[in-house]
């Protein structure tokens, strides 16, 4: 597998019980539109090549760990909290979840929107999250509510949280139209500098990345890293919805972002 991270993500000396990675497409079973590490359920794939790469990342998290859990993912702002695993077929429809249970991967799945996976540590408590932040989860604060969940936990404070935000699509590959600029700048005339105009294309281009950051810093984080790929312009190693779009494909696979709490180690 392909698995990517930040080094400053997750606080000095807290590695070795929080584990986590943004997974790219690299291994896996999958074969065919979602050859490799295809984690969507939601896709036409051969379900159980699903399920196994899911054990997979599971298993690369935790110690025998064989279930990652997730959401039914709805483009909104909606952040649940885990307080036991649920199964595929039991996944709330939100867009970010968070917990303080040990050994119990959790994750989201993207195809070139934002994956952002937090940690918060204290003296006291340790608490997960990860959301799903596509332009309108974004704008309609999901980042938010996932501070705000994982400030819900006794002993957790805004300082206190990490955020990293994973591969996404780059400003460069995601021409948008004028509805979604509207809609983006109405909320704020600043958001403004995440378009950037392209005099051959007669086209705007999103920074959702940075208009992520910018959601995360709005919500009170300060500790942001960032990963800068582009899922969009690098084919061997992620997914891209768009991408498949753009050819005609009937379908597209998504790839995982998830993170754990390990009781091997504890604070």
């Amino acid at each position: 597998m392909q698995v990517f991270k930040e080094s400053h993500f997750v606080p000095e000396g807290s590695s070795a019980h929080v584990a986590y990675g943004f997974y790219g497409r690299k291994g896996g079973v999958s074969s065919g539109l979602y050859k490799g590490l295809n984690c969507g359920v939601g896709s036409g794939d051969d379900q159980g090549h699903v399920q196994g790469n899911r054990t997979r990342v599971a298993g690369d998290l935790v110690d025998g760990a064989n279930h990652v859990c997730g959401v039914y993912q709805v483009h909104g702002n909606q952040c649940v909290r885990l307080e036991s695993p649920w199964s595929t077929t039991e996944m709330p429809h939100a867009d970010a979840l968070v917990t303080d249970q040990l050994d119990v991967p959790i994750g989201i799945l993207t195809a070139d929107c934002t994956p952002v996976l937090f940690c918060a540590i204290s003296e006291t408590s340790r608490v997960i999250g990860a959301a799903h932040a596509g332009w309108k989860g974004a704008l309609s604060g999901v980042l938010g509510a996932t501070v705000e969940a994982l400030c819900s936990y006794d002993g957790i404070d805004l300082h206190h949280i990490r955020a990293c935000i994973g591969p996404a699509i780059a400003q460069a590959s995601y021409e948008v139209g004028d509805d979604l600029k509207e809609q983006v700048i109405k909320d704020d005339a600043q958001n403004q500098r995440f378009f950037a105009y392209n005099e051959e294309t007669r086209s705007d281009y999103f920074d959702l990345q940075g208009f992520c950051r910018s959601q995360l810093e709005r919500a009170g984080i300060t500790q942001i890293s960032q990963i800068a790929m582009d899922t969009y312009a690098n084919e061997d190693t992620f997914f891209s919805y768009r991408r498949a779009t753009h050819r005609g494909e009937k379908d597209y696979g998504r790839q995982i972002s998830a993170i754990a709490l390990r009781s091997a180690t504890i604070i």
